[in-house]
């Protein structure tokens, strides 16, 4: 009945971004995508804030740890996602739709396959995964009890993310929105249930965010298998095809590797946020999700803005992608500065939210990373641009040209610096890997795509 009355009250979901005035288009487009991310970040604040305030830091330090262990693994099925997902939108836009369900057979069961078998390797290697990032002794058992529910979670991860960048590829934003909303409402009241009610410990949180997982996968599948059948493919399109698997490998392989690596870098720095003990790593606990909140929406205003690309690079429409990057850069631009001064301002008080304001020296290296990272959002909302608009003219490989080099001047610098200038080299490190990325990424764009 939930999923009927969804369907009869979102008849006009697809946005079309081939027409129309672009800088409302990609608006409309991006906004149910922007809730949607920052709800689903909801999964492990939730997290972060309940078992910060009734389990205490070690428990925090290890939830914090997960959570980047997690996004880093989530990474690699978004971007198989994502990836076809552009192919989608390219096909979409050229008005092939026959390819278009050949694509999505192909794809879905490359992508699931290799889901499985994450999923798989995960659960099978968790005290090798755990050594490898520097878990304490100290919180090594929670942080195994936690993850050991969360890893059953990443199939329902690609369920989820599967069909949600099939609806978004043709504009439609607002369903995932939807799934979403209602699995982090679940999420939170199981976590309160769980932890405060039945004193389950870092596993009723894990169980709390399963649940959620299992409820916006179920759902969203259901609603395009059911209301959205043209879509699907038929018996015809039940057949691989080499010329769309090759498309598929590149735009879906590069991706992932894009999201990969930029996410593996952040859990090599966690591993060596590990090494500085439990207060620091409570700190960067904290300081990630708040930072993580704050640049979320740029993040994805720069999906939302791939697709537009794609669409209108399937339909032949050079002159409104020229367009729509001006628009989107102004976009992006008025958003991080304002978020900047916000998140520098407001540092301690963001903090306070995670933390008990007792815990001072936890607090004090919280806003240190915070208010260094925060008056650099303008680096990491135009590599977010740039990484959108790669991807979406099928150059995916510049994507992840920009994300080694981000990545690579993060780790290089945060590993060499560190033994000197302790955890301020570490915060300092991460933008100035994104623009140098961004210094990169701007003069390929001017002398091979013709910007100027």
């Amino acid at each position: 009945l939930f999923i009927i009355f969804i369907s009869k009250g979102g008849r006009k979901v697809e946005t079309k971004l081939t027409e129309g005035k672009i800088t409302k288009s990609l608006l409309l487009f991006s906004l149910p995508m922007i809730l949607g991310n920052l709800l689903q970040q909801l999964y492990n604040v939730a997290d972060t804030f309940i078992v910060g305030k009734y389990l205490g830091s070690e428990a925090l330090a290890a939830v914090g740890s997960s959570f980047t262990l997690m996004t880093f693994l989530t990474s690699i099925i978004l971007g198989l996602c994502m990836g076809s997902g552009i192919l989608f939108s390219m096909l979409y836009g050229a008005k092939e739709i026959d390819k278009m369900k050949v694509s999505f057979f192909v794809s879905f069961i490359g992508v699931g396959i290799i889901s499985i078998l994450l999923e798989g390797i995960c659960i099978v290697a968790i005290n090798p995964i755990l050594v490898f990032m520097n878990i304490p002794t100290d919180v090594y058992q929670i942080t195994y009890d936690y993850l050991i529910i969360i890893f059953i979670g990443i199939f329902f991860t690609f369920i989820y993310n599967y069909f949600a960048s099939l609806l978004r590829s043709l504009g439609n934003s607002k369903i995932p929105l939807i799934f979403l909303a209602i699995a982090s409402i679940i999420n939170i009241v199981l976590d309160i249930f769980f932890i405060v009610s039945l004193n389950m410990g870092v596993s009723g949180a894990a169980l709390a965010t399963l649940t959620a997982q299992i409820f916006s996968a179920l759902g969203i599948m259901i609603y395009v298998l059911v209301f959205k059948k043209e879509l699907l493919p038929q018996r015809q399109h039940y057949y691989f095809d080499k010329e769309i698997f090759k498309k598929i490998k590149d735009y879906s392989l590069l991706t992932c590797i894009q999201q990969s690596v930029m996410n593996f870098g952040i859990l090599l720095i966690q591993g060596l946020v590990n090494s500085f003990g439990i207060i620091t790593m409570s700190a960067f606990a904290a300081a990630v999700k708040i930072d993580s909140f704050a640049y979320m929406p740029v993040q994805d205003f720069g999906n939302a803005f791939a697709t537009f690309i794609a669409q209108n690079k399937g339909a032949a429409l050079e002159s409104r992608i020229k367009e729509g990057l001006k628009a989107a850069i102004k976009a992006a631009t008025i958003f991080c500065l304002i978020i900047s001064c916000l998140v520098f301002i407001f540092a301690d008080k963001l903090m306070m939210i995670f933390i008990d304001p007792s815990k001072h020296e936890i607090i004090r290296q919280g806003v240190e990373y915070l208010q260094i990272e925060g008056v650099c959002y303008l680096g990491i909302g135009c590599l977010f641009l740039l990484y959108g608009y790669y991807r979406g003219i099928g150059k995916p490989g510049i994507s992840v040209v920009l994300t080694v080099v981000s990545l690579g001047t993060r780790v290089l610098l945060a590993y060499l610096l560190a033994p000197v200038f302790a955890t301020t080299a570490i915060w300092w490190s991460i933008p100035i890997g994104w623009f140098l990325a961004d210094f990169i990424g701007i003069v390929y764009g001017i002398k091979k795509e013709d910007w100027l």
